[in-house]
């Protein structure tokens, strides 16, 4: 048998070694690239905005100016006029949340007494309502701060902050500038590729973080207005905060901000955790077959499957807030592979097709005319 060799040439160790070097430098600036994928997003959700003051005769200089000054006097009159409730609504349920959860376990305890003693007893055995109990305190009261610390983050880092709108205000007032130097780096015939692209990119990832702004501020006003008529108003802006959150998250998101009200909900008492389930159960229905189709559409792109791993794969990466930008770029990147490789792919393979039947419908044409000919 002969001897086979492997041999690697000193360019493609070098390859090899500058994607190394490149990834563990990425990984070393991580939060400033955090800044950069949120600047890029805020810039595609804006750039509509932005071209449509442009299409009214607007410098796009102050067309840009004009957006985000609209934008950011929207967040601080939302922040001035609930945040103050939302923080001292959540500062509150965070320092009851024990006495929540020993409501739940002396309800679970009573509840399992009326079975009778050898049930109550085998249950006991396989559940440790003391250890179950630490562990859904501890869960909770870790989402609930992360919820928290993710809305006390956005609006108490302003340095971030500012930074990434100082860098996605330049991406839109300077983009066809920007976009030209970028595409430029990249050789013929991609260049022309990349650049035709670039707009269906924007829009798409425009359009998703759109969409789920609109989507989350309707289910955490609705989450609100719920839990006020179900007898929970003490709580319900901030849990409709925490929802409104944690619905920017695809798929988890109604869950997640599900918990710490129908944790709270069980101190009300009586049928008040049932309304609350049924609640949050029509208002995920209300999400899925009527807000998203509406409001996001198919700006995503994406199939439900891959968008639940870029949310896997953000948070576990860059945490929640991964959750949240990761998504997006996901759905801008389908764009590039449908654009660029799906598209071209089908229309080769049609164009194979019809090209195969043309030869095919010749050679038996041929054939008919030589056997008439024989003849």
């Amino acid at each position: 048998m002969p001897e086979q060799r492997f041999s690697v040439s000193l360019s493609t160790i070098l390859v090899i070694g500058a994607i190394g070097l490149g990834t563990v430098i990425l990984w070393q600036v991580r939060s400033l690239l955090i800044i950069v994928m949120t600047s890029v997003i805020v810039a595609a959700a804006i750039a509509p905005v932005v071209d449509q003051f442009e299409r009214w005769r607007l410098p796009r200089w102050l067309a840009t100016i004009a957006a985000y000054l609209g934008f950011i006097s929207t967040l601080v009159g939302v922040g001035l006029l609930i945040g103050p409730t939302v923080i001292q609504q959540i500062d509150t349920l965070i320092r009851r949340l024990p006495t929540f959860i020993d409501v739940l376990r002396r309800l679970a305890e009573a509840n399992t007494e009326r079975l009778g003693e050898e049930q109550a007893a085998l249950i006991r055995e396989f559940l440790d309502f003391q250890a179950l109990g630490r562990w859904v305190i501890g869960s909770t009261q870790n989402l609930v701060l992360q919820s928290y610390g993710l809305t006390r983050n956005i609006l108490g880092s302003l340095l971030s902050v500012i930074l990434a709108l100082f860098i996605s205000g330049y991406m839109v007032a300077d983009s066809r500038t920007l976009l030209r130097g970028l595409v430029q780096l990249i050789p013929q015939p991609w260049e022309d590729r990349i650049a035709a692209q670039m707009r269906p990119v924007g829009g798409r990832m425009g359009g998703y973080i759109r969409g789920r702004f609109l989507v989350s501020a309707v289910l955490g006003v609705a989450t609100t207005l719920g839990l006020s008529l179900l007898g929970l108003k003490e709580y319900a802006i901030g849990l409709g905060a925490i929802a409104a959150v944690t619905n920017l998250i695809p798929f988890l998101g109604p869950l997640l901000g599900a918990i710490p009200a129908l944790l709270v909900s069980f101190s009300a008492g009586g049928w008040v955790p049932l309304w609350v389930l049924i609640l949050f159960v029509v208002i995920q229905n209300v999400e899925t077959y009527v807000l998203d189709p509406l409001l996001v559409g198919s700006s995503v792109g994406v199939h439900p499957l891959y968008q639940l791993l870029a949310v896997l794969g953000g948070a576990q990466l860059l945490g929640i807030i991964g959750a949240l930008i990761v998504p997006p770029w996901v759905a801008g990147a389908t764009v590039l592979l449908e654009n660029l490789y799906l598209r071209p792919k089908l229309i080769a393979e049609r164009r194979q097709m019809v090209l195969s039947k043309t030869a095919k419908e010749s050679v038996a044409a041929a054939a008919t005319e030589a056997a008439i000919a024989n003849q």
